[in-house]
């Protein structure tokens, strides 16, 4: 298997109103996604992320193109393709009066689990996600971030081989939701399961993803990892610095991630693909030539700006 996910030219159209008016949603869309990454899905609302999880997920069927998870056919095979995956949403909803561990017991047998193998599987979830203490504690009773927590190990307990997760610190404080993205690097390091998530936090992305997919206009407008969409619309961190005399004469253009290059008697303005790893051969080089730096400023690029560039 050499993708996780495979869809080529999918469409998607609602009807709705008396009128039966259409509303397509997702137009010729191409997607591939490698086994073993965390791949996130971005775009504004009503871009259609969640109808192409659902889709993806066998919750709803695509009206054209083909759409292939771990393999399988979505349309001929949905009933392989959902022993093999699973999904959590940010909005966690369980049974409310049920404690943790009844609730892991409940979704155990949903997903055909039963006696010692299902004992086992609930004491693992119980253990990876740190949830001991809470173990006969009540959903009800539980805080936003255990809920979350709770959600993860439900979708985990079956050991799918790829993970949905749709907004998946939604509504969490920001404790708890810095919590749930440690769990899920985690999860993917310790286990390798390949998981998609949805997200409108761009930061969230950044931190999480290896690769990511701008979702806009029913299609995904561009694909790969952030530094290489970085180096693509030439965007990146933005670096000045100002020195204490005339700059010497360097042509920092040839040196390597300069993306962009300004400057005028004293000062240099760059814009580096990945200033942690590119500026000190910057400083090097103006201080080879002859130049004294006197201040410097970093304003690190983040996926806002490759959203602005991909979303208008």
């Amino acid at each position: 298997m050499d993708t996780a996910i495979r869809a080529e030219g999918l469409f998607k159209t609602f009807h709705s109103g008396w009128r039966r008016r259409r509303q397509p949603v997702l137009r010729d869309l191409h997607l591939l996604i490698p086994p073993g990454t965390i791949f996130g899905i971005l775009g504004p609302n009503g871009a259609g992320k969640t109808t192409l999880i659902s889709i993806l997920a066998t919750l709803l069927l695509p009206d054209a193109g083909v759409v292939e998870v771990l393999g399988l056919d979505v349309r001929r095979q949905a009933g392989k393709v959902r022993r093999r995956i699973n999904l959590a949403s940010g909005a966690a909803k369980f049974v409310w009066s049920l404690t943790v561990v009844e609730n892991l017991r409940f979704y155990g047998r949903l997903y055909g689990l039963w006696g010692r193998t299902l004992a086992a599987r609930v004491e693992e979830m119980v253990a990876l996600f740190e949830l001991q203490e809470y173990r006969h504690s009540p959903f009800e009773t539980l805080s936003s971030g255990l809920k979350q927590r709770l959600a993860l190990a439900k979708a985990l307990i079956s050991r799918p081989e790829l993970l949905f997760l749709d907004e998946p610190t939604n509504g969490l404080d920001p404790i708890a939701a810095q919590h749930t993205r440690e769990e899920i690097l985690r999860l993917n390091r310790q286990t390798g399961v390949t998981i998609i998530l949805t997200t409108h936090n761009l930061r969230e992305a950044e931190q999480l993803c290896h690769e990511v997919g701008f979702l806009g206009e029913g299609r995904i407008l561009a694909q790969g990892s952030i530094r290489a969409l970085q180096t693509q619309l030439g965007l990146g961190d933005r670096v000045l610095l100002a020195c204490a005399g005339p700059l010497p004469q360097l042509d920092c253009r040839q040196l390597p991630g300069v993306l962009r290059c300004r400057q005028n008697e004293t000062h240099l303005e760059l814009v580096l693909d990945h200033s942690d790893s590119r500026l000190p051969l910057v400083i090097q080089e103006i201080g080879k030539a002859g130049g004294q730096i006197k201040t410097i400023r970093v304003e690190a690029a983040d996926l806002e700006d490759l959203y602005r560039e991909f979303s208008h």
